[in-house]
């Protein structure tokens, strides 16, 4: 939970009664490799933050899989768009490690924005950088050529580099694994 507790203070500094509320409403997960959190259709109802794992968020496909985005250690997961308005999810989440998770349901983060002074700043800045991440994964896919779109990732996201699978991450930048693989040798 201290991991936790260092990101929120980031943001804005936490007060003991406000921590003690936050953390009250927190649930600790343990899952293996491969689970899914959460699968098509299903609601959103967890915000999680993720002490130690990798997950994708990705679209079921027959032939591949599309992979869309991707979540660390030391930060929140969660299908927010379904989280945020209790509708079905048009895609599933997994664990890419075995994981450990902390989570806040929707009703219990409902009652930290009501009931805590820090609820609305940090749901908000964490808004914030979501959007901004997706906008600029958005400009990337329309802008970028698919070797650019790679070679960014050594220094907007090296953890994805060492961490995800090449076919996941061919997903990601939209390429074959096979597209992937030319592009690699080239630049090498």
């Amino acid at each position: 939970m201290d991991q936790i507790k260092e990101y929120l203070e980031q943001i804005v500094k936490v007060s003991d009664k406000d921590w003690e509320l936050f953390s009250s409403k927190l649930k600790k997960v343990e899952c293996k490799k491969r689970t899914t959190l959460l699968k098509i259709g299903k609601v959103e109802n967890h915000l999680s933050f993720i002490e130690k794992s990798s997950i994708r968020l990705f679209i079921p496909k027959e032939e591949n899989d599309l992979t869309f985005g991707f979540c660390f250690k030391g930060q929140f997961m969660s299908a927010y768009d379904s989280f945020l308005t209790q509708l079905p999810s048009t895609y599933q989440t997994e664990t890419l490690t075995d994981a450990t998770l902390w989570r806040l349901t929707f009703n219990d983060l409902q009652d930290i924005y009501k009931s805590t002074e820090i609820g609305n700043i940090v749901g908000r800045k964490t808004a914030e950088n979501l959007f901004l991440m997706k906008s600029q994964r958005e400009q990337s896919l329309l802008n970028d050529t698919a070797e650019k779109r790679y070679l960014n990732l050594f220094t907007e996201r090296p953890q994805l580099i060492k961490e995800i699978p090449l076919k996941y991450l061919a997903s990601y930048i939209g390429v074959t694994p096979q597209a992937l693989s030319r592009i690699r040798k080239r630049i090498s």
